[in-house]
């Protein structure tokens, strides 16, 4: 009888442990995956118009289409994530390519990078004028030159000898981002430039767009059928930023990582905090040292060092499985992923749970 209460013992425990491990055991890895952001801010419910909003959540959405489709049919992570950046580069609601923010001299000065996450390889653009898609500079600097960072005229000339499209820099002018810019320099007591050439006149009203934030980048992390990782970040930086001011979004380690079977990172916020705090790569060694997952490495990073320095923004996060996880201090983020056979995630507002589907919003 011993025995036998002892057997029952042994499968009882036994039978408990199996539970506990299958209930701690992470969620399968995706076939593939992708996770963007549209930057990060004062995004809030009562100042962002139901239209407005409507227009971010439809751009989201078409950002996880254009990816999803380059993954669902094995494309490469590098390829999705450069398509969906040049994508959000020419959407005047992103702050990247056209509706990039002004400087104080009134000029769109944009910055890139791109990294993957097989080789390690990275390449990164800042100062850019007259270049179409930042994002393929970034990408053509890693993939076809033995540098990783080129800047101002001398990556503009680079993206030439690559025959990138070029335009005039009024292609990248919008009324809204002048608009801030005059209120920005008003606000620091700054001389307000001329118009830019090519720029169409101004309107007989002027505008508001109180869901925005100085602050904005575009970015993409994605997670290909081979297991390969790709992150990408572009920016057009902060309104009235001066004397060539450079953030985050083209820094390796900053704003943009990615290594295959640990990470890939892609940021937006205050690039000056996030620079001195190296962001992605932080987040990226929690995970590969700590064994932390993607939320708990982010969650640390963000609220902990970005918080304690008074720095804000946010990131998005892959793990090496191609699990995703947004992290932010901000009122709000744009943000949205979608994984293999899975329903699109949209999102916008910090406390934000629900999953907004390409049929509409519910709440």
């Amino acid at each position: 009888m011993n025995n036998m209460k002892r057997r029952r013992s042994i499968l009882a425990l036994a039978s408990l442990v199996l539970l506990a491990a299958c209930a701690a055991a992470p969620e399968p890895a995706p076939r593939w995956s992708i996770v963007v952001h549209g930057g990060a801010g004062v995004i809030e419910r009562a100042s962002l118009t139901p239209e407005l909003e409507a227009q971010y959540r439809t751009a989201m959405q078409r950002a996880l289409d254009t990816g999803g489709e380059i993954l669902e049919n094995d494309g490469a992570s590098l390829d999705a994530v450069e398509a969906v950046i040049r994508e959000m580069e020419d959407d005047p609601l992103f702050n990247a390519g056209r509706g990039a923010v002004f400087t104080a001299e009134g000029r769109n000065e944009l910055d890139a990078s791109i990294m993957d996450g097989r080789t390690r390889a990275a390449g990164a653009v800042a100062g850019l004028t007259r270049t179409l898609h930042p994002i393929s500079a970034a990408r053509a600097v890693m993939e076809r030159s033995r540098h990783v960072m080129l800047v101002g005229e001398g990556a503009e000339s680079f993206a030439r000898t690559q025959n990138l499209e070029e335009v005039e820099p009024s292609h990248f002018f919008t009324e809204r981002r002048w608009q801030q810019l005059e209120a920005n320099l008003r606000a620091n007591n700054l001389p307000i430039p001329q118009r830019p050439a090519g720029a169409p006149p101004p309107p007989r009203a002027e505008g508001a767009w109180p869901d925005d934030h100085q602050f904005g980048t575009v970015g993409v992390v994605a997670y290909d059928s081979r297991g390969n990782i790709a992150a990408g970040t572009s920016t057009g930086g902060t309104t009235g930023k001066r004397w060539g001011r450079v953030g985050d979004a083209p820094i390796i380690g900053a704003g943009t990582y990615a290594q295959n079977g640990v990470c890939g990172v892609s940021a937006t916020g205050t690039g000056e905090f996030f620079i001195r705090v190296g962001v992605a790569r932080a987040i990226c060694a929690r995970m590969e040292f700590n064994g932390e997952s993607a939320q708990e490495a982010a969650n640390a990073v963000i609220h902990g060092e970005v918080t304690a320095m008074a720095g804000d923004g946010g990131v998005i996060v892959m793990d090496g499985q191609g699990r995703s996880a947004f992290s932010m201090n901000t009122p709000g983020m744009y943000r949205a992923r979608l994984e293999a056979g899975g329903e699109p995630d949209v999102r916008i507002f910090v406390d934000e749970e629900v999953v907004v589907i390409a049929s509409g919003l519910e709440r």
